[in-house]
This record gives structure tokens, sequence and C-alpha cells, in this order.
């Protein structure tokens, strides 16, 4: 049976709620907040998810980038129960990721980036890499838990200790393989994933057109001063998916 709307655990906000592919023919109704960038799982929703409604779930989470976001709450609420959730850590294969539980059992809370680690689409930063961001910005942001870092200095993410890690297009390419193409009626295509560098282009030009419009609605005049200062590994990787599935 369905639940009310489900109220966002960190910011309280009305949850957005979208119908998603489950497994054996049946749908998930997954609760997301954007602003947020969380989603809310009822107990086993998260295993019921097909590779199609991961695909689905990646075209709104591009369609959203823009959107304001709020840093999280330093106590997430159950929206069911009204009880204080969890923090604590899970280790996959893939790496390592926060977690926010309810204690009496009700689900728990999920930021978009540690259900990607969790469900194996991040590999780690190679050194290369590292220096190719370094020479563009100072600080980046974890993919596992979103703390800034400074990739010149620290090895690793300082709050979660995670190892910088990126949404990896080919992970998520072979596991959406004859899903995100079945509706279309054609094989599953075959393409080549863009790399960090051009990422961070596509990144720079969003943020450079919104500033444009925001300062062209203020009767500002256009500046790239300080436009470069930070980046977040996630939007990198979700840029990077984005073009994937829209080939």
């Amino acid at each position: 049976m369905p639940h009310p709307t489900t109220t966002c655990p960190s910011c309280r906000a009305p949850m957005h709620l979208h119908t998603l592919p489950g497994n054996h023919g049946h749908t998930v109704e997954l609760d997301l907040c954007f602003q947020c960038q969380g989603m809310w799982f009822d107990p086993q929703e998260n295993l019921k998810l097909t590779p199609a409604a991961v695909a689905e779930l990646f075209r709104l989470l591009h369609a959203h980038r823009g959107d304001a976001h709020h840093p999280l709450a330093n106590k997430l609420d159950c929206p069911r129960c009204r009880g204080g959730l969890t923090q604590g850590f899970d280790l996959v294969r893939s790496g390592r990721y926060i977690t926010y539980r309810c204690g009496n059992g009700h689900g728990r809370f999920s930021p978009f980036s540690s259900f990607m680690v969790e469900k194996g689409f991040v590999r780690q930063l190679t050194r290369p890499e590292i220096e190719d961001i370094a020479k563009r910005v100072a600080v980046i942001h974890c993919t596992s838990c979103g703390a800034p870092a400074d990739i010149r200095k620290d090895a690793a993410c300082t709050h979660c200790r995670s190892a910088f890690s990126l949404l990896d297009p080919k992970a998520v390419e072979k596991a959406l393989e004859g899903y995100a193409h079945a509706g279309k009626g054609a094989a599953p295509a075959t393409t080549k994933a863009p790399d960090v560098a051009d990422a961070l282009i596509m990144l720079e030009r969003d943020k450079q057109r919104a500033l444009r419009e925001q300062q062209a609605q203020s009767g500002r005049l256009f500046s790239t001063k300080d436009s470069s200062s930070d980046v977040d590994l996630w939007s990198i990787g979700i840029a990077l998916i984005a073009s994937v599935l829209d080939d």
C-alpha cells in the first residue's frame, strides 16, 4: 500500500515520487529529493530496481543537475516514524559509502552517490586523471560523501577516507546492456565513453551558460572569475553517463 507524500529526511520538503520499472514486471515508486541529492528506500526497495530503472534514474539526475543543492542536515528523520536516522558505512567491492537507516526498520535514506557506489557504478580515479583535474581545479567533492577535499594534497577523502572515485560509464553501460536500448528494438550500441577532461569541459560550459543567464537577468557584466574553483566528482560522472546514454 503506498504511503502518503514522503517528506525528505533532511530538508523536510515533499519528495518527488517517480514510478520506475521493477523486477518480475512490477514497478517501484521511488522518492527523490533533487535539492538534497538523496532518495528514500522502503525495506528491500533498492534491490527491486531493474537496469532500465537505473537508466531512467540517470536521466532524471542529469535533467536536474542545475537544481540548487542543499547540504544535508545534521539530524535526519525517518519520514515514516519521525525517529532519527543512524549514519553508518557499508563496504562493497567498488568502495565505501554512507547510509542513513531507520532504527525501526522502515527503510533508509541514501545519497545519490552512495547508491551508485553500492551498485558498482564507480571506479577509483587514476593518477593521470587526478593530475589532470588538479591542473584545472584545487577542490573536489568526494563521490562517496560529498565532502570537499584538496586534490593537490589529499590522497583520499579526509572525511570518510574513501579513495577518490568516479562514476564509470563502462561499468554502467555493461550493467545496462540490453535494457537502455530494448525499448527502441535495437541491439545494444557500442559507445566510446568520454574522458574526465571532456566532462570537465562540458560542466564548465554549462556553468558559464548558467552564469551568463543569471548575470544577464541582473544586468551585470559577465565575468569568468572564480568559475572553476572547485568541482563535484558526482557531477562529472553524471555528465559522462548522460553522454553515453544519449548516443
